[in-house]
């Protein structure tokens, strides 16, 4: 599987986009504090987190007995650049061509 592919599955969850948000408001967290703010098994949010981290979304690290989670926004940012940035730059290239014309008018 792409890594494209791999990202657009984990965001395709609310469940793995709501832990995202959760890293992205602070970094850092254990699974415990991460399963807390869900109604799910610890075994549920153990299987979200793994797709998140196979898809590059969210790293760990051990620190003694606990295993942080870490947002890695990069491959979001790679989502954008490739899948949205190029489709409003035409439009906002339309937008700037017309501010010149009707400036050109006036």
């Amino acid at each position: 599987m792409a890594d494209d592919d791999r990202v657009f599955k984990a965001l395709a969850d609310p469940t793995r986009r709501f832990l995202l948000d959760q890293l992205f408001a602070r970094d850092s967290r254990t699974l415990t504090e991460l399963e807390s703010e869900l109604e799910m098994t610890r075994f549920g949010v153990m299987k979200h987190l793994r797709v998140l981290e196979d898809a590059g979304l969210v790293v760990t690290r051990r620190s003694g007995r606990e295993k942080l989670h870490f947002l890695n926004p990069v491959p979001i940012r790679l989502i954008h650049d490739r899948w949205i940035d190029k489709y409003t730059e035409r439009q906002v290239s339309a937008l700037a061509d017309l501010k010149h014309e009707l400036e050109e008018m006036a």
